[in-house]
């Protein structure tokens, strides 16, 4: 064999090979590079099975897929405690993410089953409760649709009472594999919203609620802004009298919990921007025996707080 020949041979192998790789490319690019994170949280608790055979699902139909969770004690059948969570941790997740939320007491009912995609990207499937409304409110909404297909569930067999296993978490594994949404099932025009309760102010002070334990250090969440009750006046360092159900308590507006000694309580900002009431190192809950659902009023600074409506 001639050099000339031996070339020509190695050129047209080439040549087959850079024909095969155009031929399979158009299929490669239609698989996503990495699938995104499926993103977990229920009212299930720890307890029981229902957590480990949703992931077994999800890990069933999508075996590459990064299952994280928010949390599985969300308070059982608090819509407003999901969405509370919900709106805390998305921000910090990127576009494309799955969030597969099972806060669902309608279960069986004619509630729908929706996967519902912000404008921020973010895709959620989760009942048409009102779990979403704050996360829309706040990055806006792209489409919502109903879960209707059963190619996109666990089979034709749903269970009226464990939509968790044989709808949702299906469906978000579809997502994380790279479905098409919009095949899931017809849109939606108009999700059901939440409408919690918010703090009121007044020209006596600010009124609101306990909406929440930050648990296990049993500090109480309020509903009020930070920035609504730094209007009252108040500097760090300065005794407020709050009333928790209508009982006062006065301790100092601190910036952070060692700003008072080991066990004392304190009045801060917490990380989210709402008024929260702690005790450094103690569990302000279990000390003054205050759970959620309480009633909060915090005066203007120099007022009466007895000034309450």
């Amino acid at each position: 064999m001639g050099v000339f020949q031996f070339f020509l041979i190695i050129a047209v192998a080439f040549a087959g090979c850079s024909k095969t790789e155009s031929v399979h490319s158009p299929a490669t690019d239609s698989i996503p590079a990495s699938h995104p994170a499926i993103v977990f949280m229920t009212d299930f608790g720890t307890a029981n099975d229902a957590v480990a055979i949703c992931k077994a699902v999800m890990v069933g139909i999508a075996p590459d897929a990064r299952i994280m969770d928010i949390t599985h004690q969300v308070t059982p059948f608090s819509i407003e405690d999901g969405a509370r969570f919900l709106t805390g941790v998305t921000p910090y997740y990127p576009a494309g993410t799955v969030f597969v939320v099972v806060i669902d007491p309608g279960v069986g009912t004619s509630r729908k089953a929706v996967i519902v995609k912000t404008k921020k990207g973010q895709y959620f499937v989760l009942p048409d409760n009102g779990l979403i409304s704050p996360v829309v409110d706040r990055d806006g909404l792209e489409s919502a649709r109903e879960i209707t297909n059963t190619g996109w569930m666990i089979g034709d067999n749903v269970s009226s009472t464990f939509h968790g296993r044989d709808i949702f978490s299906p469906a978000g594994a579809h997502l994380a594999a790279g479905w098409d949404y919009t095949l899931a099932g017809p849109e939606v025009a108009q999700l059901v919203r939440l409408t919690p309760k918010v703090a009121q102010t007044t020209d006596k002070g600010i009124e609101g609620d306990i909406i929440a334990l930050d648990d296990p250090f049993g500090s109480l969440i309020t509903d009020i802004p930070g920035q609504d009750f730094k209007k009252l006046g108040y500097a760090f360092g300065d005794k407020v009298t709050v009333q928790l159900n209508k009982k006062p308590f006065t301790l100092p507006y601190a910036k952070t919990f060692m700003d008072v000694p080991v066990g004392e309580p304190l009045l801060y900002q917490d990380s989210r921007g709402r008024i929260g009431l702690a005790i450094n190192q103690g569990n302000f809950s279990q000390v003054h025996k205050i759970v959620p659902p309480a009633t909060v009023f915090i005066p203007k600074k120099g007022a009466s707080p007895a000034g309450k409506r």
